[in-house]
């Protein structure tokens, strides 16, 4: 992300305001990025990261792994940043061609499609709570194994569900505690992700290639 000297006024505004907290750097780094896209302190206390989710994510993005997003916002959201460091290929489900399925919606078959594809794949799911549970599936189903899942769908159907069994998995993943959420919520995450993965691995231009 490029930063202005207003970011970094809004940035040191939140820090001041952040009090204590139990993040490691990294994850502070996240949640410092959550806050500024929504200025909603309430997320210092709902985003949830599986063991090892920023190591996991990290790594996969210097690897160049595909990412595979379920609305356009999100792809909006991350493409900058990923087109100005790893440049990973980005796919939106939404966009997906696919043949018309009555028992599921346009984006749960779209990221199912694109899952099976690239079955190891970074899945950002910000919006779309029936491609939370698709991909839910396809897990316990052992289909595909991503490398992570960043997944902030609001809903009230279901999508409590689906992040449980989310967390029951062995997939690394960032999720949010709470009916809150959206896709700018998920591409704060994983821009953020994308920053600490290029300060890891991709500065001196040599690893990833």
């Amino acid at each position: 992300m490029e930063w202005h000297v207003s970011d970094a006024q809004s940035l040191a505004i939140i820090d001041s305001e952040m009090g204590n907290h139990v993040f490691s750097p990294a994850e502070y780094e996240i949640v410092r990025r959550v806050i500024y896209a929504t200025a909603d302190f309430e997320y210092k206390s709902l985003i949830r990261f599986s063991e090892r989710a920023l190591q996991a994510g990290a790594a996969a993005l210097a690897a160049r792994t595909t990412i595979v997003v379920d609305v356009p916002m999100v792809q909006v959201g991350i493409s900058t940043d990923i087109q100005n460091t790893f440049a990973n290929p980005v796919y939106c489900s939404m966009e997906t061609l696919t043949r018309p399925q009555k028992e599921q919606t346009r984006a749960a078959w779209g990221i199912e499609t694109l899952a099976k594809r690239y079955p190891e794949g970074i899945f950002v799911v910000g919006q779309a709570q029936t491609a939370l549970t698709a991909l839910v599936d396809l897990i316990e189903a052992e289909e595909i194994r991503p490398a992570l899942i960043v997944a902030t769908p609001a809903g009230f159907l279901h999508v409590d569900a689906a992040k449980e069994r989310l967390q029951d998995s062995l997939v690394p993943h960032i999720t949010i505690d709470s009916r809150k959420g959206s896709a700018v919520v998920a591409a704060a995450i994983a821009s953020g992700l994308v920053d600490l993965a290029w300060q890891a691995y991709g500065q001196d231009g040599s690893r990833g290639n």
